[in-house]
């Protein structure tokens, strides 16, 4: 199914500003103290948890940092949750003036006809914003015409999560630079009896054990540069025999008992935080959980690729800022100053160190290595390592597909079958690319004329 706003080519609606009023002599001597109130800003996330707890502290210190607006943060769900309702908004008129969606969810935005380019947005508020500061491998991705149609916000990219201490046990002093030899020291780490369980599956293995995995080896995910080049890509994730040889690899483990799924009411981060699985897979925002809630010497490293093979970049996930239409030129002015205080570099310096999420800008991410802050924090560095590792190919970039995260579900519904033996890995990513292609086909059809 294809998400539409229901509301292309809509107008922006601006409301009358309240000095206009008070000139016309629309209001009473009491509305004066109106105008002392703060312009509200509505801005939906989905960020939960200790990273919510680190968003309402953001909002906080803006709200703060100046008297005329106020930034009103809600938690809508997780990604699809919060894009969902944000349509449902629009469709009413009631939409957020900044909402955060997620990387897959770019295209989405991008053509829906509902957003106000970030760019045009800071320009006509009257910010100067030195575009060309934006770390490459974060903008990149989020690039039209030169720059970011979105700011990047809470930009991430998977890393290795390892318990130290299980490994110094069963012998090794770090996980292999190779998915051969972290395969025997996580067989080695069960049969010795150093943990039931050597690695959790995250919940989002898609992303960091398929697609980063493809982007790594410089695998083809779909045709035209993975979607950057035309709305005409298609999936050939099924005809990389080295895909295809990593999620047997994967299920393999599955029915060895090395890799687990984490149980009802359970995440898998907490399998590892509690020391019950040795190993995990998962995004540079785990810094965030993970160093409040291990109580073991745990640290990290960079995703395994295969022998023989010179890695290249991984690709970013998380999300951006983007600003809907229809609002208040009032409200457009304090989602301008807010995003501002987002970018600056002082903000960026408290957000990476808060959340683990990388600073999106150079002078940020200088101004962290000048005061040592990765000398004393070096598993903080991965992400930004990894993700400028090489020159980015076609592959390697990232991925622009319309409606990427219908996609994504199916291809995890199709992988369930190969968890459960009903399915091999090649049958499942065969039925995942014929489906997602349908979908893309699809999207094509809707936006062919843009």
């Amino acid at each position: 199914m294809t998400i539409d706003f229901g509301i292309r080519n809509a107008p922006r609606k601006f409301a009358k500003t309240l000095a206009a009023g008070i000139a016309l002599g629309m209001l009473a001597l009491p509305g004066a103290a109106a105008a002392q109130e703060r312009v509200k800003v509505e801005w939906w996330h989905a960020l939960s948890g200790r990273l919510g707890e680190v968003v309402d502290k953001l909002v906080t210190d803006f709200n703060g940092s100046q008297d005329q607006y106020e930034v009103v943060a809600v938690h809508k769900g997780n990604y699809e949750e919060n894009m969902a309702a944000m349509v449902a908004a629009y469709r009413v008129g009631q939409q957020p003036t900044i909402i955060q969606a997620a990387e897959r969810g770019f295209m989405t935005m991008l053509n829906s006809g509902a957003v106000v380019p970030v760019p045009t947005l800071m320009e006509e508020q009257g910010h100067d914003v030195d575009w060309n500061d934006f770390i490459a491998p974060v903008s990149g991705f989020f690039l039209v015409d030169g720059v970011p149609a979105a700011l990047p916000f809470n930009s991430s990219t998977p890393i290795f999560w390892y318990n130290r201490d299980m490994f110094k046990k069963a012998g090794f002093d770090a996980p292999g630079e190779t998915w051969q030899e972290v395969e025997k020291q996580l067989y080695a780490i069960k049969e010795q009896g150093v943990s039931e369980c050597s690695m959790a599956l995250a919940n989002d293995f898609f992303w960091s054990l398929i697609e980063n995995y493809a982007a790594l080896h410089d695998q083809p995910y779909g045709t035209l540069a993975n979607g950057f080049d035309g709305l005409g890509t298609e999936f050939v994730f099924n005809k990389s025999p080295l895909v295809v040889g990593q999620l047997e690899r994967l299920s393999k483990w599955m029915d060895d008992d090395v890799l687990q799924i984490a149980g009802q009411g359970l995440s898998p981060e907490q399998l590892f935080t509690s020391g019950t699985c040795a190993t995990y897979v998962a995004s540079t925002a785990a810094h965030a959980g993970i160093g409040s809630g291990a109580q073991f010497d745990w640290s990290a490293t960079f995703l395994p690729h295969e022998e023989g093979v010179e890695p290249k970049n991984s690709t970013i996930g998380g999300g951006a800022l983007w600003v809907l239409q229809g609002k208040s030129d009032e409200e457009y002015a304090g989602a301008a100053a807010f995003i501002d205080f987002v970018a600056s570099p002082e903000t960026q310096v408290w957000w990476s160190k808060q959340t683990g999420y990388v600073p999106v800008t150079t002078t940020a991410y200088e101004a962290l290595k000048a005061e040592g802050y990765f000398e004393e924090n070096p598993t903080r560095e991965i992400a930004i390592l990894q993700l400028s590792r090489g020159e980015p190919t076609e592959n390697s970039r990232g991925f622009r597909f319309g409606n990427h995260n219908q996609s994504m579900q199916l291809l995890v519904e199709e992988i369930q079958g190969v968890w459960t033996g009903q399915k091999t890995a090649q049958e499942a990513l065969d039925n995942a690319a014929r489906r997602g292609n349908e979908i893309l086909r699809q999207y094509e059809r809707l936006h062919a004329s843009q």
